[in-house]
């Protein structure tokens, strides 16, 4: 039999999501200090739950070591973010590919159909005033529910490790001027279109065509930082 888990778990893990969660929608912003006293005030726990967290945060290279036994969020790394990308701009087009086909021959849920023109009807309302957090984490339920249509649940499985990098690299591009805007309305929607209408070349160009505009805009973001 295994052993019951002691209260102290359910506190950590909770901990750990929440800091993952601050590190992906820029709520902790890449190169920030981490102060582990402070993270516990401001999270209303011990530090032994915080301790916890960044360790797993630091095995998945979202927090480094810096400067005297300090911590701080890893700084976004140019080259990383356009490997990230020129990943993602292959997945999702495989994504929106099969998603299309999918819709063709009748072989979607319902639901999933549902959420997804549900998440375009609020990304529409979404503008330069929408926090960056609320559209970094509608974005990602969007390209999550655009997996779930394509019938492949390999995609969700072997992309998810590298959400919460992507996610870090999708707060930067959608601090771009008018981009949250451009996103949902033209780019998101051009999508959706596509695989409504069954035309899996048109939704893998559009996929394709929408990562690249946000790898580019991240780099430009990025340029400064590097310099």
């Amino acid at each position: 039999m295994l052993q019951a888990l002691p209260a102290t778990q359910s506190l950590m893990d909770r901990t750990y999501q929440h800091m993952l969660e601050a590190i992906a929608d820029g709520t902790l912003l890449p190169g920030q200090r981490i102060r582990q006293a402070e993270l516990a005030d401001s999270l209303g726990v011990s530090r032994q739950p915080v301790s916890h967290a960044l360790q797993l945060l630091k095995s998945q290279g979202l927090v480094e070591e810096f400067g005297r036994k300090g911590l701080r969020v890893v700084p976004l790394d140019p080259l990383r973010v356009l490997q990230l990308y020129q990943v993602r701009g292959v997945v999702d087009g495989l994504a929106a590919r099969l998603a299309a086909r999918q819709v063709a021959v009748r072989a979607v849920k319902t639901a999933d159909i549902d959420a997804m023109k549900r998440q375009l009807a609020v990304g529409v309302t979404f503008d330069a005033a929408t926090p960056i957090p609320v559209l970094v984490r509608a974005d990602t339920e969007f390209h999550r529910t655009l997996y779930a249509l394509s019938g492949n649940p390999a995609i969700e499985e072997m992309t998810a490790p590298l959400w919460p990098h992507l996610m870090r690299s999708m707060a930067m591009v959608l601090r771009h001027p008018d981009y949250a805007t451009r996103v949902w309305q033209q780019e998101h929607a051009a999508i959706l279109r596509c695989i409504l209408a069954g035309d899996p070349v048109g939704a893998e160009d559009a996929a394709c065509a929408h990562a690249a505009t946000a790898s580019r805009l991240t780099a430009e973001q990025l340029q400064p930082q590097a310099a």
